[in-house]
């Protein structure tokens, strides 16, 4: 995964931001919107898009496009960078294989301690009830 040809990839784009603001949310365009296009990347492997297409299934469009939106400051260049760091934090996220499980047993003396500590402790209760008359 090459970041800086995947970063020029990119395509964005500005949008007139919703929410508080007054006067200057009508004026400015401070939204970004980032859209990638993850099936004509050159960016990736096919290994790597496979992996992607997978683990983004819910995040992308009918054309395997990406889609990110960012409006969070008054600044565009602001949302520009912030949209960028998500975007590189997802595709990571998403690129990670976990490691494959290996079954354990536990040891033969693991087991017997167990039990032993379960016997003492039923005997421990045992003795704390009242003595039976018979």
């Amino acid at each position: 995964m090459d970041t800086a040809q995947i970063v020029q990839e990119l395509q964005f784009k500005a949008v007139r931001s919703s929410g508080a603001g007054g006067q200057h949310v009508n004026k400015v365009s401070t939204k970004i919107e980032l859209t990638y296009d993850l099936q004509n990347s050159t960016a990736v492997t096919d290994k790597e898009k496979e992996r992607l297409l997978l683990k983004l299934s819910n995040r992308l469009t009918k054309e395997n496009v990406l889609l990110l939106q960012c409006d969070d400051s008054r600044s565009q260049h602001k949302n520009k960078d912030l949209a960028i760091k998500r975007f590189l934090e997802l595709i990571k996220s998403a690129l990670i294989v976990p490691k494959k499980r290996k079954k354990t047993k536990p040891s033969r003396s693991a087991i017997e301690k167990r039990l032993n500590t379960k016997k003492k402790s039923a005997l421990k209760k045992a003795n704390r009830k009242k003595p039976s008359l018979e």
